[in-house]
């Protein structure tokens, strides 16, 4: 990107529903709620005829730092120093605040260039928070309703005028190939050999103050998501971008996802729903689970939610620097995965610590290995010896008296591996007979930990009758 714009200004001003508009998708969460937003998202935004990097940030507000307040005001400041410009959204319809005031006061110091915009200007009366807003010393107010997408053009028209037009539209043709590359990555195709350099997406999930947003800060190295011990501070799915061992890693880290039953607020409901996009868009799964109290319920629900959405599942056993006797509590843990997860037989399980560091490096060697089983084929040929075999040792079983025959078999896709057989009347396999071949081929094909998936067919009857051609 040519350049990078913060989206700043007091809660409930209407940042993220800006932020939406120029992302032109609803990545972030809005609702009428003061201090939705918590964490800095980035994201790609177009305007008119300009492309450029923008960040959504918390609603700044004057208190301690040790609050949660305190920490995601942090959190806004440090986008202001990452951005090359700062819109600084306020409310036209309520007229300026004292929090407004404090605010223009910090990015005068910071020095960076500044957009006013006044939102929600096609409230009436809102001409008086316009007039108002010059009280700032910060120029001219950009009027326009986000909501409504009014004002864009005065709004594309200021930004230019800020930043220069040299600036503004540098890059132009490099951003247009980094929109093809990301479609690419997204395709679902088969890739005929496993491609270490490929970007890999991998989205950290699990229940609430489990520490997903801790240990995503420790693979970056620095505070980069909101944490702290209050439970469900995140909130909307944050993705961050780093390398490990020279292969770029997109990671979302996603809200804490509670029992159906327990989720009545519907903030909590949009959280859910964001996280849930975030595991169908990953490729990985990392399920981070308490090592004081894993397992529970809702532990493997979530597991058996990535494993129907056929994503590449990670057991992580977080917080093990509190355990004391970590040989004999590592020896239960694995035989639990093992017994309540039998639809995903040989799931990867690694003990990580994100408050110190220890097993990180382990965690992504084990990622990489799941995302590489994900993405195996398997040859034709071989796969009909190996089902020849099976039906030796364990034959499928007669129904009314007539043997099931399975003739041909063959993988259809990967990512997760799916397989079809030819047989007869399919309709009267049992389950569980279609079990007995997916464990032979976790065991025979080296498939552990990742969900397989086998459709029967029936084959065309060569002596039927051909429908008379029209």
């Amino acid at each position: 990107m040519s350049f990078t714009v913060a989206i700043v200004g007091r809660p409930n001003v209407g940042k993220s529903t800006l932020f939406n508009r120029l992302a032109g998708r609803k990545l972030a969460l809005v609702d009428d709620t003061p201090g939705v937003t918590r964490d800095r998202r980035p994201g790609d935004a177009r305007l008119v005829d300009l492309k450029f990097g923008i960040i959504d940030t918390a609603g700044l507000e004057e208190t301690g730092p040790d609050t949660l307040e305190g920490r995601m005001r942090e959190q806004t400041e440090a986008a202001i120093d990452e951005a090359d410009i700062t819109l600084f959204v306020i409310d036209a319809k309520l007229g300026l605040t004292p929090a407004d005031e404090t605010l223009a006061t910090i990015l005068r110091k910071r020095g960076k260039p500044v957009v006013l915009v006044a939102n929600k200007a096609e409230s009436r009366g809102a001409e008086s928070g316009l007039y108002d807003a010059y009280r700032l010393g910060l120029g001219d107010a950009c009027p326009i309703s986000a909501e409504h997408g009014q004002g864009m053009l005065d709004l594309r028209d200021a930004i230019v005028g800020v930043i220069g037009e040299e600036r503004a539209f540098a890059d132009s043709n490099e951003e247009a190939e980094t929109d093809v590359e990301l479609l690419e990555e997204i395709d679902e195709d088969a890739i005929p050999e496993y491609d270490n350099t490929k970007p890999l997406r991998v989205a950290i999930v699990g229940r609430p103050n489990a520490g997903k947003s801790t240990l995503i800060n420790r693979f970056l190295g620095q505070e980069r998501l909101l944490t702290g011990p209050e439970a469900g501070i995140t909130r909307d799915s944050i993705s961050v971008e780093w390398e490990w061992q020279g292969r770029k890693i997109k990671m979302f880290d996603t809200a804490g996802m509670r029992r159906k039953s327990r989720v009545q607020e519907k903030l909590e409901k949009l959280s859910v729903a964001d996280a849930l996009r975030a595991i169908r868009f990953a490729e990985v799964v990392v399920i981070v689970l308490d090592a004081d109290i894993p397992f529970e319920k809702q532990d493997l629900q979530i597991a058996d939610l990535v494993i129907r959405e056929g994503r590449a599942p990670v057991i992580v056993f977080n917080k093990w620097d509190m355990i004391e006797d970590r040989q004999e509590a590592l020896t239960d843990l694995r035989e639990k995965t093992t017994r309540l997860l039998p639809q995903v037989r040989g799931i990867r399980a690694v003990p990580v610590s994100g408050l110190t560091g220890d097993g990180l490096e382990n965690l992504m060697k084990n990622v990489i290995e799941t995302h590489k089983t994900w993405n195996q084929r398997i040859p034709t040929a071989k796969l009909n010896r190996w089902l020849d075999m099976m039906q030796v040792q364990h034959p499928p079983p007669a129904v009314s008296g007539r043997r099931i025959r399975m003739k041909y078999m063959t993988q259809i896709k990967a990512r997760p591996p799916g397989f079809v057989i030819s047989c007869t009347r399919p309709e009267a396999l049992p389950e569980s007979y279609t079990r007995y071949l997916i464990n032979g081929m976790r065991e025979d094909f080296n498939l552990p930990g990742v969900p397989i998936r086998i459709s029967m067919r029936k084959g065309d009857n060569p002596f039927a009758p051909k429908k008379k051609r029209r």
